[in-house]
């Protein structure tokens, strides 16, 4: 059974950089396309990026392209999120999920406010 466990949230003033981690269990994380989600109050969740199982292939929405890299560790089971130049609209709770995502692998994920 696949758990995904978030980190790495926090306050930060716009301009500001964060590192999410994406703690997954179970044997299979590496041979499946991943991808990090985002939820901002009152909003549809949404992709903000997405990695292939080796990692060499990662695609991005358009409103963070240039500012965040995604990466994975397939040897510690693991999925990042560097964030850089944050701004308030990048305000969200962040989840990570296989993509296209799959409804009972939503972990609790990790609240990033961005505000001065």
């Amino acid at each position: 059974q696949v758990q995904f466990v978030e980190s790495g949230g926090g306050l930060v003033q716009p301009g500001g950089s964060l590192r999410l981690s994406c703690a997954a269990s179970g044997r299979t994380f590496r041979m499946f396309v991943m991808g990090w989600y985002r939820q901002a109050q009152g909003e549809q969740r949404e992709l903000v990026a997405g990695i292939s199982p080796d990692g060499s292939t990662t695609n991005y929405a358009d409103s963070v392209k240039g500012r965040f890299t995604i990466s994975r560790d397939n040897a510690k089971n693991a999925l990042y999120l560097q964030m850089n130049s944050l701004k308030p609209e990048d305000t969200a709770v962040y989840y990570c999920n296989f993509n296209p995502p799959l409804k009972p692998y939503w972990g609790q994920g990790t609240q990033v406010t961005v505000s001065s």
